[in-house]
């Protein structure tokens, strides 16, 4: 038996790591050097196109347990994440010269990986294939990719709105209510004074941006307008749109007079995490913190994702795949990567891993490894699989999508979710064991 895994970037060096480790043949499918993205340069695999930081690596920071749980489930991006580590604080990065060396000559030196420079074009539903071919995947290859998902479920321009936990909330300055009383009062609202808009307004027009790359810029706005933009067109515009303050009564007060209101919308099915309407945007990331925390309620917020906007093909995973990576309609084919909706280098990593994990168990007859919400390699498929997401957008690992401690606990958020990691990596060391058994 062979898989297909088409793209040596993180996700399918992992997942062809991962399935070679396991006795499966391999034929990695990678494009470079015959023809590169825009972003891409080198011809090494695993390649860190933006950041070389891998984000933070202690186990109370979602992403940080995230790494912890990789390290136990043999991940090769680990691997060359500790060889290549670099001073950074608490956070984990790299040289990335030597990071992607490192992924390149441990793929290359596999007796199960067959490593083949070539364009994949083409989409053999029966074969089994994972395909981990990233954000900007070919034009030819996304073509096919729209075909055997339906083109409606297939995305090339990513624009987010900022999510933030409903716990770092400050309930006393904001309501629930809805636009003229219609519905239950699903948003929660935060209300603006005069002078605390007029102090938004100006942070917000005269914040940084991200540069965008040259082959963003034609087409990355034509779905919809960054915020920072839309004020930029007159001081009143945003009280006229996202922050349009009519209808919406305080039920504390009484009366529907403030001068704006910025409505955060329910994000997951569990009510943990919450968007910014229309706060699409292109701030820098510290500039988001910086100017979005001057919304009422909003001061000690987490943000748990950042609002982006620029190329970014994914799929819409909720309605096509299984908690398993696994497309639902075709079940040889797996997804991995930014392509299935998960954020970030690490996040895009695990689920290479989990998806060779499942691909060779599925392929020598063993039961899948099911996901568990209580770990944070485990959320993330559950959380883009959830039929429950109306607006689908990329998420990174955080502990609102996780399973919360199933008690209250005293103190410092960091103590539970210290407890929550130590739980989890409990769980990861189990699954390790079944894993190394054969079962």
């Amino acid at each position: 038996m062979t898989v297909k895994v088409i793209g040596a970037g993180l996700a399918g060096c992992e997942a062809a790591w991962q399935l070679a480790n396991c006795g499966i043949d391999v034929m990695l499918y990678e494009m470079k050097p015959i023809k590169f993205s825009p972003a891409h340069k080198s011809e090494n695999f695993a390649e860190l196109v933006c950041s070389n930081s891998l984000k933070a690596d202690r186990i109370e920071n979602a992403c940080g347990l995230l790494k912890e749980e990789m390290r136990i489930l043999g991940s090769l991006t680990m691997q060359a994440a500790d060889f290549a580590r670099i001073p950074a604080g608490g956070a984990l990065a790299v040289d990335r010269d030597m990071f992607s060396a490192y992924v390149t000559d441990k793929i290359r030196e596999s007796k199960n990986i067959t490593v083949i420079h070539e364009e994949v074009k083409t989409i053999n539903e029966d074969e089994y294939t994972i395909i981990a071919t990233g954000p900007l995947t070919s034009d030819a290859l996304s073509e096919e990719i729209c075909r055997i998902t339906g083109e409606s479920y297939m995305y090339f321009y990513d624009a987010a709105a900022p999510v933030v936990t409903a716990e770092s909330i400050d309930m006393d300055k904001v309501f629930r209510a809805a636009r003229y009383g219609r519905g239950t009062a699903d948003y929660i609202n935060c209300p603006m004074t005069k002078e605390q808009y007029d102090a938004f307004y100006d942070a917000l027009v005269n914040a940084q941006t991200v540069p965008l790359k040259e082959f963003e810029t034609h087409k990355v706005f034509e779905g919809c307008m960054p915020v920072e933009v839309m004020a930029k067109r007159g001081e009143k515009t945003l009280t006229f749109g996202p922050l349009k303050p009519v209808g919406i009564v305080n039920p504390k007060t009484g009366k529907d007079d403030a001068y704006a209101v910025v409505q955060l919308r329910q994000d997951n099915s569990d009510g943990t995490l919450y968007n910014l309407v229309g706060f699409q945007t292109n701030l820098k990331w510290g500039e988001q913190k910086r100017v979005f925390s001057m919304i009422p309620g909003l001061e000690n917020a987490e943000f748990v994702r950042y609002g982006v906007m620029h190329r970014n093909t994914f799929i819409h995973s909720p309605t096509l795949l299984n908690e398993y990576y696994q497309m639902r309609k075709y079940p040889n084919v797996f997804f991995a990567g930014q392509i299935t909706g998960v954020e970030g280098y690490v996040e895009s990593a695990s689920s290479g891993l989990l998806a060779g994990l499942n691909m060779s168990r599925m392929l020598t007859g063993k039961n899948m490894l099911r996901p568990s919400a209580k770990t944070s390699i485990g959320a993330l498929p559950i959380y883009i699989s959830s039929g429950s997401i109306e607006k689908f957008q990329p998420m990174n690992s955080n502990f609102g999508i996780m399973e919360s401690w199933y008690e209250k606990v005293k103190g410092k958020k960091t103590e539970r979710y210290a407890l929550i990691a130590e739980r989890s990596l409990e769980i990861t060391k189990g699954i390790k064991e079944m894993i190394d058994k054969g079962e």
